[in-house]
């Protein structure tokens, strides 16, 4: 069993910072593809940014040029560092990682842009 524990979430000013981590319960070494979702309420859950173990990143048009995903893997922890925030941002962002076809969830950071 993997777990996924996401920290730094927030409120923030728009315009604003927060740095959101997750970090798991065993080596992300072997692991490829480690995502941030993003669930707002009555909506589906969509991928905000994706690293793999070679550090390739692909990231929503809504957050490219703000968000930036990065891994450190001798901490076996994903960041999600994001700037420029927007009132549209707002959202439980989430960890995630499939290992061995099993599909692997955090609880969820609240992150609210708001004045």
């Amino acid at each position: 069993q993997v777990q996924l524990v996401e920290s730094g979430g927030g409120l923030v000013q728009p315009g604003g910072s927060l740095r959101l981590s997750c970090a798991v319960s065993r080596s992300i070494f072997s692991i490829n593809d480690m995502d941030w979702y993003r669930q707002t309420p009555g909506k589906p859950r969509g991928l905000v940014a994706r690293i793999t173990s070679g550090g390739r990143t692909n990231y929503a048009e809504s957050v490219k040029g703000r968000f930036t995903i990065s891994r450190e893997n001798a901490k076996n922890t994903v960041y999600l560092q994001m700037n420029s925030l927007k009132p549209e941002d707002t959202a439980v962002y989430y960890c995630h990682l499939n290992d061995r076809r099993t599909d692997y969830w955090g609880q969820g950071t609240q992150v609210t842009v708001s004045s």
